[in-house]
């Protein structure tokens, strides 16, 4: 763009431009949520929505998973060189889930399309449209998800970037072939007609814009604020320490074997790049835990931009100085057939990379409980017999930083913005019913600065079907930083109280009316040793339910009872500035609270 065209630009006309992309993404959202027919788009969110350039540049995106928008960026780009951007028309969606093209796996479809300017002007492309959103089924060997898959082929249709609709009109061959080859066609295709009404509001927002300020307006301002974003990032690149940092953990199986998974990662931090590494992980394995590419640069993506630049809306400038490394056939970089369908890998690996951080850069924090331990059921509706699928999303303890204590019961941070799914929804759409939900006591790792809490949720089935656990790491402990110890792991037990009572990782059980399960997500590890915690502070966890007196006494070394400091261990009390107990501080209004032994993790037994 020449200088004397940039300069007539005003700053505010450049904000209402910029934000009119934002606002049309955040349309195209709202389109999405409120005409999606399944509950794991409308509920947790489970989709990521993109504007781009001609030149397939970040414009603009609307909140949703962050793995997801970023991963948007490498389809549209297998799409398209696929497709030939010369053979679309106005109108026209593009349908793509092979996995190393979309860079997730054959659920989470990804419908692109183009925008084209109007009569008189309509063979001119000004701008990209993706969506991406997890479908329910497309006749992959299992229903609900495929926890042991060897091959891509078992895990469901696959459309290389097919045209499913034509100048504005579906193709009805298509649409036949996703009908008969899902086990949930009405909700499949209510899904696919949902993401196509959030395209056709983002062509109109798109157009508008352009309409209203001309191309030569809306393409400077788009220049600008990618130009901003690479200048935010390369101030912010400048400050952090500069060296390399590596961390490695285990995965607890691939869904095939038993055996353990090594995830690595060495980041390297220069004045210009951010490199990430992952040649010290394994090759990829035989179970369908492998990431396509795009999916783990997708993954960096959300840690690199927390790092850069949280606060602003992303484009194309905020990632040109990352730099993702992962050979073909290595587990981070999948190629065909490698299965890929359950990626909790990219869960796992973000604490993993976070966990190198830290050795730099204390304030990112300890471990998480590393995972997204949550659950899904395949039931069968009352009346018409017919499966139906449903997930939740569970929350997970964050750990706890050189400033505060980690968060409880939040998404694990790759997750986003994603949501677990309300009780009254799982009750009423696949009949679990909610016997129990609550922070899990003692699951939070122990220091001056606590890990958050985990979850615990009991559950009975009043619909026979099957249930899902879903989690990948239950058998490694948590990091903690500076001293700080381990929080409690993730865990599913099927069946409690019973005689078929076990315990499952990754692996699904069928249910009877009457059954029960419990699912157990972990807590974050701390930061600092515990006996630098503040007996005020251990004492307000006492009372609120968060740590039992036992472990108050036995971690912490301040001995509650009734909602009182009575006495700090030797070793506490030996610690500069902690020469005896505080002053008891009442409970609340001085009622006694209960006292709270150490959680049990079923305590419904009769």
């Amino acid at each position: 763009m020449p200088e004397e065209q940039r300069a007539e630009l005003d700053g505010i006309t450049l904000e209402v431009i910029h934000h009119g992309f934002l606002s049309v993404a955040e349309q195209m959202r709202r389109t999405l949520v409120r005409t999606a027919f399944n509950p794991g788009i409308y509920e947790v969110l489970d989709f990521g929505i993109s504007i781009y350039t001609p030149e397939l540049k970040l414009i603009a995106e609307a909140t949703g998973i962050a793995v997801f928008l970023g991963a948007n960026d490498m389809a549209l780009e297998h799409a398209l060189r696929h497709v030939g951007p010369e053979n679309l028309r106005p109108g026209d969606v593009i349908l793509l889930n092979y996995p190393y093209w979309s860079s997730a796996h054959t659920y989470d479809a990804v419908l692109v399309a183009p925008v084209f300017m109007p009569e008189p002007d309509q063979h001119r492309l000004v701008s990209y449209l993706a969506i991406r959103a997890h479908w329910r089924d497309l006749g992959a060997k299992d229903p609900g998800y495929v926890l042991d898959s060897t091959s891509l082929h078992q895990e469901g249709c696959v459309f290389p970037a097919t045209r499913v609709m034509k100048g504005y009109e579906f193709d009805s061959e298509w649409i036949d072939f996703i009908r008969f080859n899902s086990r949930m066609p009405e909700i499949v295709l209510g899904d696919l007609n949902a993401q196509v009404s959030s395209i056709r509001v983002g062509e109109k927002g798109v157009q508008d814009i352009y309409a209203r300020y001309g191309s030569e307006q809306v393409e400077a301002t788009i220049e600008a604020v990618i130009a901003h974003g690479r200048r935010l990032v390369q101030r912010r690149l400048a400050e952090l320490p500069r060296g390399s940092w590596t961390a490695s953990d285990y995965m607890d199986d691939d869904g095939v074997s038993e055996d353990p998974v090594r995830v690595a990662v060495t980041i390297t931090i220069t004045a210009d790049e951010f490199i990430v590494d992952f040649q010290g992980s394994q090759d990829q394995v035989p179970g369908p835990i492998n990431m396509p590419f795009g999916a783990t640069v997708a993954m960096v993506k959300n840690i690199f931009k927390s790092l850069t630049s949280p606060d602003a809306p992303a484009n194309a400038g905020h990632f040109e100085q990352l730099k993702v490394i992962a050979p073909e056939g290595n587990l981070f970089h999948a190629v065909y057939p490698a299965p890929t369908f359950t990626l909790w890998t990219h869960m796992v690996a973000t604490e993993v990379i976070r966990n190198a951080l830290a050795q730099a850069l204390p304030e990112v924090g300890a471990s998480s409980a590393g995972d997204e331990p949550g659950f899904m059921a395949v039931v069968q509706e009352p009346l018409t017999g017919e499966s139906f699928v449903i997930s939740n999303l569970e929350g997970i303890g964050w750990g706890g930083t050189p400033s505060h204590d980690g968060a409880s019961a939040q998404q694990n941070p790759c997750e986003t913005v994603g949501r677990n799914t309300p009780v009254e929804v799982l009750e009423q759409k696949a009949g679990l019913f909610h016997e129990s939900l609550q922070l899990r006591p003692d699951s939070g790792g122990p220091g001056e600065y606590r890990g958050g809490l985990g979850i615990r949720r009991v559950v009975q089935a009043s619909r026979p079907g099957e249930i899902l656990s879903m989690k990948k790491k239950t058998l490694t402990a948590t990091r903690g930083l500076a001293g700080g110890q381990s929080g409690a792991n993730n865990g599913f037990i099927i069946y409690p109280g019973t005689a078929r009572e076990r315990r499952l990782r990754m692996q699904r059980a069928p249910l009877s009316i009457g059954d029960r399960f419990v699912n157990l997500s972990g807590g974050g590890a701390g930061y600092g040793e515990p006996l630098d915690r503040s007996p005020q502070d251990v004492l307000d966890d006492v009372i609120d339910g968060y740590v039992s007196e036992e472990s108050a006494w036995d971690t912490y070394g301040v001995r509650v009872r009734t909602g009182n400091i009575l006495e700090l261990s030797p070793e506490r009390a030996a610690r500069p500035g902690q020469s005896g107990a505080k002053a008891a501080r009442p409970h609340g209004n001085g009622l006694t609270p209960p006292a709270h032994g150490r959680a049990r993790e079923l305590g419904e037994h009769k």
